[in-house]
């Protein structure tokens, strides 16, 4: 387990990426998201590992991109945010109605995070779509959800962000950062 590490997850269109942003802009380091990345790569090559084309190589890339995140996160020695981690894959299998196959189901049991993560709850005033984001706000709210379930089905507890602005948010993270990674005398 990888106490340093951060993971901050939900559903699309929460303001994770926002957050995460502003926060490195203060001087946190971070990890970024997998599938934005993922989409538009596959689509400038005109590839079909998209979530509209064929999911489970979708989540195949999106595995190995956690992957990566966590290894080069752990040689980090400061607290690092997570634009979502290698559980988010098993939910998003588990969204899709897809099995979830022995490999990823280890890799989530393998590749563990601190055991408190940030979860970004639905919020209908700041969900939008865009190119890479095509969800409906019914998808959003059920992804939400589904993340929920996932993390604490593997022993993660969940710390629900505040619907507030940006700003606050950022302050509410740094104060639970600055106590959740204190020395303990």
């Amino acid at each position: 387990m990888c106490n340093h590490m951060f993971v901050v997850t939900g559903g699309p269109g929460t303001g994770k990426s926002t957050l995460i942003d502003a926060l490195h802009t203060k001087g946190f380091a971070f990890m970024p998201e997998a599938g934005r990345a993922i989409i538009r790569d596959q689509v400038q090559i005109g590839g079909t590992a998209v979530p509209w084309a064929d999911r489970a190589m979708f989540s195949e890339l999106m595995l190995g991109w956690e992957l990566r995140s966590w290894h080069e996160a752990s040689a980090l020695e400061t607290p690092v945010l997570m634009d979502r981690g290698v559980v988010d894959v098993v939910g998003y299998l588990t969204l899709c109605g897809l099995p979830v196959p022995a490999h990823v189901e280890a890799a989530a049991q393998a590749y563990r995070y601190n055991r408190k993560i940030f979860f970004a709850p639905y919020w209908e005033a700041i969900f939008g779509q865009d190119a890479e984001r095509k969800q409906d706000r019914k998808e959003a709210e059920a992804t939400g959800w589904v993340m929920a379930e996932t993390y604490t089905r593997f022993g993660y507890q969940l710390v629900e962000l505040p619907k507030a602005s940006v700003e606050e948010r950022v302050a509410f993270v740094v104060d639970y950062l600055n106590i959740e990674t204190a020395p303990r005398s």
